[in-house]
Formats: C-alpha cells, sequence, structure tokens
C-alpha cells in the first residue's frame, strides 16, 4: 500500500512543503524507522525529536534547515480522516506503557 507523508521542511528562509512516498503493508501505519529511512532517502538524514508532534531534527550540525514536522499522511482511502490516521501512528511510535502494576 501507498503512504505519501505530507511534511514541511522549516529552512531560515522559510517553510517549504514537501512530500514522500513509503510503501507499506496492507493496514500498516509507518514506524519510526520507516519514516527516518524515508527522509535518508530524500538527503535528510534526522533523528525524531518530538514524538507527539512528528518532529525530526538533522543529526549533523550545519545542515540548511533546521527541522522537519509531519503534517499529514495519505494512504488513497477516501473515507479514511487522516486526524485518526496521525494519531495512530504517533500511537505506535510511542513506547508501549507497562500494563500490570
Amino acid at each position: 500500500m501507498e503512504c505519501i507523508v505530507h511534511f514541511d521542511v522549516q529552512h531560515s528562509e522559510g517553510v517549504k512543503p514537501l512530500r514522500g512516498l513509503l510503501f507499506l503493508d496492507e493496514g500498516k501505519t509507518p514506524a519510526e524507522q520507516d519514516l527516518i529511512g524515508m527522509f535518508k532517502d530524500m538527503n535528510f538524514n534526522v533523528r525524531l525529536e518530538d514524538r507527539e508532534k512528528l518532529v525530526f531534527k538533522p543529526v549533523a550540525p550545519g545542515e540548511k534547515y533546521s527541522e522537519i514536522r509531519i503534517t499529514s499522511f495519505d494512504n488513497g482511502k477516501k473515507n479514511s480522516k487522516q486526524d485518526n490516521e496521525l494519531k495512530s501512528i504517533v500511537g505506535n511510535l510511542l513506547p508501549q506503557k507497562p500494563t500490570g502494576l
């Protein structure tokens, strides 16, 4: 399944909206490593800075951009809501809390 990732790259001159493409198994949502790999393929070497807001920062100092923020995901389904997909992805990125305490 194709998943289009919409994101903003923050440059000193302003924000540049871009898109990336991921190929996922049906019903799956992108994991942190999927997103980092997609960015790396686009020559953005990043790490996840803020899991809730899906903000990525450059690994190397001196890059021409200061951060990348994912704004939405599009899996091509007409009835899917991007906010629900974003919530699901954030939930998958966050570490699971122990349940037996």
